[in-house]
């Protein structure tokens, strides 16, 4: 099958889940023998332009001509017999949807987070979730300043929303989402529900030795308020003040935001490393020698990737009880889900695993099972061509 793939890779200096699944898709169909051929923009480059063609930015974000024009010479060069759609915000812009019509091209489109609905892709605002334009055109996320915490930034990302819902709409032969929960959550939006599937993400598996387990907890990716950093540190505080000696250590893994004042609090705090960004390896080797992994996001995930390679790599994840955790935990068995945004919940969780380190050990034994039953990736690929397929067979 010849496949093109669409994305628009976020910037570098953040680790970025969406650009991981993109490129490891991308690798297990190229190994199956498919032609797969991309076609995107970085993020990165808009560092490079010219103030000039910064100030065009919010014109680009509504409508890009260039990628209009440099998208439709792709599909002639390469006659893709599908398109598959990730990311398009801000460089590529829905004029990818109207290319792909004049060819003639069937287009599937992943939904990865809940931008078609929601100016910050988040459904979160002032520290809480938020789902104000779930059902309604987003006037109010200007009126909030949404993105970047600003109305003139996030007046363009509303237009483009509002101007493109259509399209989203009408000429899309197949919509993936990551969980049920997020399908759930974007049902406002009125997509077809017949071309509407729920596909998790392809985690690889990493054949590697077991690391031997040692007492630390450790939480990885984005130190920011939607993934819950404030949260974190706020249940490692009560942790440790109903502890006394802590039994365990906590270490923590990723940039961001707010990561300067993660660092400063760390700094004072003897049973707390902070690891910085690390690779992909080394996130995991961490990962695997852990006794559970933390994952107190404030904001309704819509997959959760770090909770899933956890399970891969037979730990368990400790998750904040809303959100697609819900559908990928079973709370007991092969994780523990805590109330959201309550940090005494958090720190009962990790309590819990100081204390019973034999249970988390099996609990981290049905988690590996979980990953094989229910994320395996030879199926998850398998998945995405039947989609592939039923695209092709049902274009719009």
């Amino acid at each position: 099958m010849r496949i093109l793939l669409i994305h628009n890779r976020y910037r570098s200096g953040a680790p970025s889940g969406e650009n991981r699944v993109v490129e490891q898709e991308g690798e297990a169909l190229a190994a199956l023998g498919h032609e797969v051929m991309r076609f995107g923009r970085s993020s990165d480059d808009i560092e490079r332009w010219s103030l000039a063609k910064k100030a065009s930015l919010p014109v680009r974000t509504v409508w890009s001509q260039e990628v209009f024009r440099d998208l439709k010479a792709a599909l002639r060069a390469h006659r893709p017999e599908v398109v598959h759609v990730h990311n398009t915000f801000p460089l590529l812009s829905g004029a990818v949807l109207y290319a792909c019509r004049d060819a003639r091209v069937p287009v599937v489109a992943t939904i990865h987070n809940y931008k078609l609905a929601c100016a910050n892709g988040t459904f979160f605002r002032g520290g809480t979730v938020c789902h104000d334009c779930a059902r309604h055109l987003p006037a109010r996320a200007v009126l909030h300043g949404c993105y970047r915490e600003s109305p003139v930034a996030t007046a363009p990302v509303a237009l483009a929303m509002s101007l493109h819902r259509r399209a989203w709409r009408s000429l899309v032969s197949a919509y993936v989402f990551i969980s049920g929960s997020q399908r759930d959550l974007l049902r406002g939006l009125d997509l077809p529900s017949e071309r509407a599937f729920v596909r998790y993400n392809l985690i690889p598996r990493r054949d590697r030795p077991r690391t031997a387990r040692t007492p630390t907890v450790v939480y990885a990716g984005r130190l920011d308020e939607a993934k819950g950093a404030r949260l974190l540190m706020a249940g490692w505080d009560c942790y440790l003040g109903k502890s006394g000696e802590p039994g365990l250590n906590l270490a923590i893994a990723g940039g961001g935001p707010l990561e300067d004042e993660v660092a400063a609090w760390a700094a004072t705090r003897p049973s707390v490393a902070m690891k910085g960004t690390v690779s992909s390896d080394q996130c995991a080797e961490l990962i695997s020698g852990a006794r559970a992994v933390l994952l107190p996001s404030a904001w309704e995930e819509t997959f959760g990737l770090v909770a899933v390679e956890a399970m891969a790599a037979g730990v368990p994840p400790i998750a904040a009880g809303h959100g697609s955790f819900t559908e990928l935990i079973t709370p007991g068995f092969d994780g523990v889900l805590f109330s959201p945004g309550d940090p005494a919940s958090l720190a009962l969780a990790i309590a819990d695993a100081e204390k019973n380190p034999e249970r988390f050990e099996v609990c981290g034994d049905h988690a590996r099972k979980t990953y094989e039953e229910r994320f395996d990736p030879r199926r998850s690929v398998e998945d995405l061509l039947d989609i592939y397929r039923f695209a092709i067979t049902h274009p719009v």
